[in-house]
């Protein structure tokens, strides 16, 4: 049986990097989000296709990305999800839709979280990111047309922790009070919480 994982945590904790390892590890589905809405963008929902908001630059309401969350979890047999559910209304569908095996929280501090996502840069021609602290290119030539994006600047990563507080944090309570919650340390070396998840799963 494959392991049905929910990684929980903050932008920068390493979710993507964690979630990208264990649907290796594992042969199971990675599933995010915003990949989600990518590859059902057409998909028709009674409040219309994610689409039309993406499009007009709105968030996609809640209840469009259920929908396709459930449908990219009913052709997996197990997963890794990221990103999902971001708001108490999403967990409450999500318990309603699938049983989860476990659920993982990446606890970082917000200074490290600030420090991780302000270092991130990102190579205009080929989109891979790096950053200035932990993973520079070897290549010159690559490091002098490095840029920082603009989601990446201190003041909008101040903004984006706050509003993941404020809609977040009550779904870490909410599993942490269901006794679901296993908390690692996301601050440890990427192999230390890779270990210690497959530690938890297995």
């Amino acid at each position: 049986m494959e392991p049905r994982i929910l990684l929980l945590g903050a932008p920068g904790a390493g979710k993507g990097t964690q979630s990208k390892r264990l649907a290796d590890e594992y042969d199971i589905e990675h599933v995010t989000t915003g990949d989600a809405l990518r590859a059902n963008k057409d998909m028709e929902t009674e409040y219309g296709t994610p689409r039309e908001y993406m499009d007009a630059g709105e968030l996609v309401p809640d209840a469009v990305v259920n929908e396709i969350v459930r449908e990219a979890l009913s052709n997996a047999d197990g997963y890794v999800l990221d990103g999902y559910p971001r708001n108490l209304e999403q967990a409450t569908y999500l318990s309603e839709i699938t049983d989860l095996d476990a659920v993982i929280y990446l606890s970082v501090g917000k200074e490290e979280l600030v420090r991780r996502l302000t270092g991130r840069r990102m190579d205009p021609e080929t989109g891979d990111i790096y950053h200035t602290e932990f993973n520079m290119p070897d290549d010159e030539a690559v490091r002098d047309r490095l840029v920082q994006r603009d989601d990446d600047t201190e003041d909008v990563v101040r903004d984006r922790l706050r509003v993941y507080e404020e809609n977040t944090e009550p779904v870490i309570e909410h599993y942490r009070e269901e006794g679901d919650l296993v908390e690692i340390d996301g601050e440890a070396s990427p192999d230390e919480v890779f270990e210690r998840i497959v530690a938890v799963l297995d």
